[in-house]
């Protein structure tokens, strides 16, 4: 009977100590998850507002791009004109840009 005795209080003994041992791991673990849970949301907030200065970033430098490319145009267009006269005088046809800027050969 004593083989009893001694088997039923440890069996008691590591039920209780094994039952602390789990609740202080599942705490521990528990803590661990929400922290990791809570922190993934500023994350993805931050993650979000990231790319949305960097698409504003974008479509700022792409408008300063396409002003850049209208300006760049408008010299060109002027220089192909200019080109267009002295050509035209050294020909022999003489050519005078009318009010509007087209250019329009004399009669």
């Amino acid at each position: 009977m004593s083989n009893r005795e001694g088997f039923t209080g440890g069996f008691i003994a590591g039920a209780a100590v094994g039952g602390l041992v789990g609740a202080v791991l599942g705490t521990v673990l528990s803590r661990r998850a929400a922290e990791t849970l809570l922190s993934e949301p500023s994350e993805a907030k931050t993650r979000k507002i990231r790319q949305r200065k960097a698409s504003q970033l974008e479509a700022d430098s792409m408008e300063v791009a396409r002003l850049s490319l209208e300006d760049k145009i408008a010299q060109l267009n002027q220089a192909i004109d200019d080109v267009r006269l002295q050509l035209g005088d050294v020909n022999g046809n003489s050519q005078t840009h009318n009010s509007e800027g087209s250019i329009a050969q004399d009669s």
